[in-house]
C-alpha cells in the first residue's frame, strides 16, 4: 500500500529510528519514510509520562524543569509521528525553568494515505491548499490542547500567559488554530513547517492571541508543505496579528535544522523569559 506521510520523522533529532526513500505521486512527488521505532527510543532519566486523557494513545511525554517551574512549552507532534519525537530536541532548547509536554495523539485512519491508520490529530483529505478539510476534526483536537493547558495551569500553578505552544507539520497547523481559538492569553507560538488551517475563516475566527509572538520556521525546498503555503500563512496572520514573524531556511525541505533550533530557542528565551 502506498500512502502519503507528510511529517513522518525528518527532523534532525538523535532518537533511534529506521527511516525508507521512496516516491509516489498525489499532485506533488513526496517523501515517504517509515514510522519510529519508539521502542528503542532511549529516554532521558528526566522524562516521565503523565495520565493519558482518553484522546491520547500514548502517555505524553513530560520533560521536568531543573530548577523552580515558571513557564512551560507545549510542543506537539507530525503527522505519523508521536511525543517521542521531539523530546529531545525540545530538551536542547528550552532553559532550566521550563516544562516541555510532548502528548501524542491516537493512531485514526488517515483519508490521504488511503486510510492507513497512523498518529493524527485530525484528518487530512488532500494538499490541495483549496480542498476540503477535516472541520470538525480540527476543531476536536483544539479543545484537547486546551484541556491540556488548562490542566497545566491548574496542576503546575503557571498562568496561561507563561505557557508557549508549537508544532511541526500538521500539529504547526493546530497549534496555530488552538492559540487563536483558546480564552486566555498564550506566551506564544512555534509554526515549523506548517499552514494555517481553515484559513477562510480567518481573521473573524481569531477569537483571541491577536498580540502574542508567533514564528514560522519553513525550509525554502519543502516538497511535502511547500514554502509557497508558509508565505500564504504569513499574509493571512498578518491581517490580524501583530507580531509574527517568517524565518525561512535555505535547502532545507520538510524537516528541522541546528539554525531553525537556535531561532527556537532565542524565541523561547525571549517570550519565556526568566522571573
Amino acid at each position: 500500500m502506498k500512502f502519503v506521510d507528510i511529517s513522518m520523522d525528518l527532523h534532525n533529532h538523535k532518537s533511534s529510528a529506521v527511516q525508507k526513500l521512496a516516491l509516489t505521486q498525489i499532485g506533488l512527488i513526496f517523501l515517504l519514510f517509515s514510522v519510529i521505532d519508539s521502542a528503542n527510543y532511549k529516554k532521558s532519566s528526566n522524562y516521565t509520562f503523565a495520565k493519558s486523557s482518553a484522546n491520547m494513545s500514548i502517555n505524553p511525554v513530560v520533560i521536568s524543569s531543573s530548577v523552580k517551574q515558571t513557564a512551560t512549552v507545549i510542543f506537539l507532534h507530525g503527522l505519523g509521528d508521536s511525543g517521542n519525537g521531539w523530546a529531545e530536541a525540545m530538551t536542547q532548547i528550552r532553559q532550566p525553568y521550563m516544562k516541555v509536554i510532548c502528548p501524542s495523539a491516537s493512531p485514526m485512519p488517515v483519508s490521504l494515505n488511503q486510510g492507513f491508520r497512523m498518529p493524527s490529530w485530525f484528518d487530512l483529505f488532500t494538499l490541495d491548499e483549496s480542498g476540503p478539510e477535516d472541520e470538525n476534526g480540527i476543531k476536536e483536537a483544539a479543545k484537547l490542547v486546551h484541556s491540556l493547558i488548562d490542566r497545566e495551569i491548574e496542576t503546575s500553578n503557571v498562568p496561561s500567559s507563561r505557557i508557549a505552544l508549537g508544532g511541526f507539520s500538521q500539529s504547526g497547523a493546530l497549534a496555530l488554530y488552538s492559540a487563536f481559538t483558546y480564552n486566555k492569553p498564550l506566551a506564544g507560538v512555534m509554526a515549523l513547517s506548517c499552514w494555517i488551517p481553515l484559513h477562510k475563516t480567518f481573521p473573524a475566527a481569531a477569537l483571541s492571541n491577536k498580540d502574542m509572538p508567533i514564528i514560522q520556521c519553513h525550509g525554502d525546498c519543502d516538497p511535502i508543505v511547500p514554502l509557497k503555503w508558509g508565505q500564504l500563512t504569513a499574509s493571512i496572520l498578518k491581517s490580524f496579528a501583530k507580531h509574527t514573524e517568517l524565518k525561512t531556511y535555505r535547502g532545507l525541505m520538510h524537516s528541522s535544522s541546528d539554525m531553525e533550533l537556535k531561532d527556537l530557542k532565542k524565541f523561547l528565551e525571549t517570550v519565556l523569559p526568566p522571573v
